[in-house]
């Protein structure tokens, strides 16, 4: 490691970097001392048959001078005392166990929550997955069946990713399986030994596929200690879906949410039901869940600092050796002949 380099010097933290506005008034000694040599001498020019002979021991009179200079700016960089500083964090604590259970049936198409309903609640659960730390995560797709995409994880990466995937048609089988979802989610989350395990499902509509009973399958996740939020997205009756390819005018279908099923379900397994009729209500869904849901997670933080000043100083020292070594020695005696 080259010690004097700029990109050395620059890469240290200084525990005092005021000193460091020293180093400007380090060559002003050099001319200082020449403007006061130049009042005491008076400057001989020689002019023999050759012409302008510099004189050597002119130049050689500014030597003390440079190494001085040089042991007073290595000095100073050693009391402002450069540094490199090391940091570890260490987490300690449990963290929460939740599974997203997101509905991805043609439904989710819905233009009532803009751009989608599906695109809404991806947006959501992506920053809802982002502020979470030391959770594990995992993610459950269903429609006419539910298939679970990512187990319990920490790699919020690998959930993300799979999270932007989703799109209607993703699972063949349309309908809404809320029971199956929940079934998947319990079969993640029973043999959990988190403190806390969540399940957050999202649906737009009424249980119509699946062999499992929703109300069933809710009372089983209290029975693992998995509590239950159900979010309920977009509003009953006549919504957006599309334009018509003749008129280019929208397109209106008629959508209702089973509302009182999905109250009992969040009710049966010690959760709370959400409705989100567009983006705002969304992102205040996710905000209050977020503020439920807190992990007990401490954090320690280890900060190590190594010390370089003592290059500095050693070199510093020796320049300042030598500087009072050519002031006493018979170089001296050359400058001042």
């Amino acid at each position: 490691m080259n010690l004097f380099s700029y990109a050395t010097l620059a890469s240290y933290e200084w525990q005092h970097p005021k000193l460091l506005l020293l180093l400007g008034l380090v060559p002003l000694l050099p001319l200082l001392r020449w403007l006061l040599a130049r009042r005491r001498r008076q400057v001989v020019v020689a002019f023999g048959p050759g012409g302008l002979r510099p004189d050597w021991r002119a130049l050689l009179r500014f030597v003390p001078d440079v190494v001085l200079s040089l042991a007073l700016a290595l000095l100073v960089l050693a009391a402002a005392r450069p540094q490199r500083a090391s940091e570890q964090l260490t987490q300690t604590g449990r963290g929460i166990d939740i599974v997203l259970a997101l509905d991805v049936s043609a439904s989710m198409e819905l233009e009532d929550l803009k751009p989608t309903r599906l695109e809404a609640a991806k947006r959501l659960a992506r920053s809802f997955v982002q502020q979470r730390a030391g959770d594990r995560l995992g993610l459950v797709a269903f429609a006419g069946q539910a298939y679970s995409l990512v187990p319990l994880t920490t790699d919020y990466d690998l959930l993300l990713t799979n999270l932007n995937s989703l799109k209607p048609g993703l699972i063949e089988e349309d309908g809404t399986a809320i029971g199956t979802a929940l079934g998947v989610v319990i079969n993640r989350l029973r043999e959990s030994t988190a403190r806390s395990k969540v399940c957050l499902l999202l649906s737009d509509g009424e249980n119509t596929a699946g062999n499992l009973d929703p109300l069933l399958a809710a009372q089983l996740a209290h029975a693992y200690g998995v509590r239950l939020y159900t979010i309920g997205l977009g509003e009953d009756g006549f919504v957006p879906y599309g334009r018509d390819s003749t008129t280019g005018k929208p397109r209106y279908v008629q959508t209702r949410l089973d509302e009182t099923t999905m109250r009992q379900l969040a009710q049966a397994a010690d959760g709370r039901f959400f409705r989100a009729t567009d983006n705002k209500a969304l992102g205040q869904v996710f905000g209050d869940i977020n503020k439920l849901e807190k992990s007990d997670i401490r954090t320690q933080r280890f900060r190590s600092v190594e010390d370089f000043y003592r290059p500095y100083l050693g070199w510093g020292l020796v320049l300042w050796l030598l500087w009072l070594g050519l002031k006493s020695t018979f170089m001296n005696n050359i400058l001042e002949d």
